[in-house]
């Protein structure tokens, strides 16, 4: 005998499929990937960045993934909306990489459209059994005023850096990856 699917029971399903659906990624969304062992447990990790959905005009999306128990790959942080990129335009293509450290390297630019030009990197590490952001670099110039440029490096987790060669200070903070935005090292750089 069939049971009828209350509503309690319709809402825990549908609340697991929208939670797997972070879970996957169609393989053609992926538009950049490194590993590494950001963990720190002698296991190779996993970091993607993909585009979003079909339809779906936010930015690329962070997935990164650690090596659990059971000796699978397991999503440990998924970040939509994060990284700017346009896959069609030379020069707008963003992507990530795995540095000596065990940190991840997240890299967004304008190297061709416009008198603009510049470069976005984000360190991200994992602390505290979470990632979060602990550097941020930004530099540009200005393709038609050659003295308009802009080279600031800080780290977010002390709040130093410097800024076109001048200290940079701010309150140092723990800024989980998923709830970072670029408005926070952009004020810091004096970037508007």
């Amino acid at each position: 005998m069939k049971m009828p699917m209350t509503a309690a029971t319709l809402f825990f399903c549908l609340s697991a499929l929208t939670a797997q659906a972070a879970d996957m990624i169609d393989p053609s969304r992926i538009i950049s990937a490194a590993t590494g062992d950001w963990d720190k447990d002698d296991s190779p990790d996993l970091a993607l960045l993909a585009e979003p959905p079909e339809g779906n005009e936010d930015d690329h999306g962070i997935y990164i993934y650690l090596k659990g128990e059971t000796n699978r790959l397991q999503l440990k942080t998924f970040a939509p909306n994060k990284v700017w990129g346009n896959l069609t335009t030379y020069g707008q293509e963003p992507f990530i990489e795995a540095l000596p450290n065990g940190s991840i390297l997240i890299t967004s630019h304008n190297d061709s459209i416009g008198r603009d030009r510049w470069e976005q990197k984000l360190t991200v590490a994992y602390r505290n059994f979470d990632f979060v952001v602990a550097g941020y670099t930004y530099t540009s110039y200005d393709t038609l005023d050659l003295d308009n440029t802009t080279d600031c490096d800080f780290n977010v987790l002390t709040g130093k850096g410097k800024s076109n060669g001048k200290p940079v200070a701010t309150k140092g903070e723990i800024v989980l990856l998923k709830d970072w935005s670029d408005d926070r090292g952009q004020t810091v750089c004096g970037i508007e």
